[in-house]
């Protein structure tokens, strides 16, 4: 018998080609075991005396909240069922514990003036224009500016990319004599996309003033502040659907496919953006992190008590009882982004960003999944984190982890522009 099936192999292997090579199935990502190792040097610096974690057999067990299990014990079997009562008791969590309350939401005497167009920009392949949005409080005004490119051809509504510019103004510069990769609005016109952005300042200073600047302090009510008041990354959340209020003005844009898309606390931005306004159908976060679609309970990386002491501005109060206690938050970031679903959504680490947490990132995007479920919808469709410049893009939740550091880069552009392409222009 041996020597039967000793021939049976010498013909099998005889008659496959010599040269035939066949290929392992990519490991997943894994953090540079020498970059872990440099990084893990016992800082603890505003982190609450705890020394930050890199490694991962440090990460702490942990059980994420329940995010199909309603606030009275009862499982949520249907995306009925979701949207009558389990989204809306997650999205309050949010509001209460994280993010904040915003007092209002379209202002009633809001404005717009549109200026500056030129419908030959980009040598003749855009119409550009800038429109500034008017908000009045009695005798108190503020205005923000949003800037707009938009494919001269085809001359039918297109989709459009609202980007929230949390760096130097340069970088949405309208007249395009600089240009960024952080903004790379050339690119999304050669394929068919409006280029639209704003800067985060304009609505609100990323600076902890006590809250009398921006839209804070056209809204905000006499001190001393609720628990769950707004904080600034829900003032720009709530001034990126101000720009979509008016791009839902514009002919000339398909304000039912408008892609909201944030880098670091702007991606935290987006995402909270995405979770309030349904009407975001792409809602982008780029290396967003702790507060953002990393998995606080991991404590990886930035952490909940340190992103509270350094930007104590940018949640409301209520968060920073959970610093050194992220156990006892009611949510955690995967929940965050089940509020998107059904919708588009897009979650990307980069390799060299650990601060961010990258596991902790796609870990959370996985746990969002049984949400879509209940729409008959795949979410992110690879069950184990994928390899390094392998993007997956299948489902309603695409992800990648790329080379290099933290930034929003040419190749995170040009993988939301695909995934937008794959979903859009089917």
């Amino acid at each position: 018998m041996k020597l039967i099936l000793k021939l049976m192999v010498l013909v099998m292997l005889a008659s496959c080609p010599q040269n035939l090579t066949i290929a392992a199935e990519p490991e997943g990502w894994k953090a540079n075991p020498e970059l872990v190792e440099k990084r893990s040097n016992g800082d603890t610096n505003n982190n609450g005396g705890r020394t930050f974690i890199y490694r991962e057999k440090e990460v702490p067990d942990y059980q994420l909240p329940a995010v199909l299990k309603g606030a009275d014990g009862k499982e949520i079997s249907s995306s009925d069922e979701w949207e009558k009562s389990r989204r809306h008791e997650i999205l309050e969590l949010f509001r209460s514990h994280v993010y904040g309350r915003a007092p209002l939401g379209r202002p009633q005497d809001m404005t717009f003036e549109v200026y500056d167009v030129d419908r030959t920009a980009m040598d003749g392949a855009a119409t550009r224009k800038q429109v500034k949005i008017h908000l009045k409080n009695g005798e108190k005004e503020l205005a923000a500016n949003a800037i707009i490119f938009i494919p001269n051809k085809p001359e039918k509504p297109v989709p459009a990319f609202l980007l929230i510019c949390n760096r130097e103004k340069d970088n949405i510069d309208p007249t395009r004599q600089n240009k960024s990769e952080f903004w790379p609005a050339e690119e999304l016109i050669a394929r068919g996309y409006a280029a639209v952005a704003f800067h985060n300042a304009d609505f609100d200073p990323d600076n902890y003033d006590e809250f009398k600047d921006g839209v804070h302090g056209l809204y905000d009510g006499p001190q001393p502040r609720a628990e769950d008041a707004w904080g600034t990354i829900a003032a720009w959340a709530w001034g990126a659907s101000r720009v979509l209020d008016y791009l839902e003005t514009d002919t000339r844009i398909d304000s039912s496919k408008v892609a909201i898309i944030g880098h670091s606390r702007g991606g935290k931005t987006a995402l909270w953006a995405g979770a309030e306004d349904e009407r975001f159908a792409l809602v982008i976060s780029n290396n967003s992190g702790c507060g953002g679609a990393a998995l606080s309970r991991r404590q990886y990386g930035e952490t909940v008590g340190r992103i509270n002491r350094a930007f104590p501005h940018w949640f409301c109060k209520k968060f920073s009882e959970y610093n050194e206690h992220e156990a006892n938050l009611p949510v955690d970031q995967h929940m965050l982004i089940a509020l998107c679903a059904p919708r588009l959504v897009y979650v990307a680490s980069a390799d060299e960003d650990l601060w961010a947490d990258p596991r902790g990132e796609f870990l959370s995007a996985l746990a969002a999944n049984p949400v879509f479920a209940l729409y008959g919808l795949k979410g992110v469709t690879a069950e184990s984190m994928p390899a390094m410049g392998k993007p997956v893009q299948d489902g309603q939740i695409g992800y990648h982890v790329r080379s290099g550091g933290h930034n929003l880069s040419e190749y995170d552009w040009q993988r939301y522009m695909d995934f937008a392409d794959r979903h859009w222009k089917k």
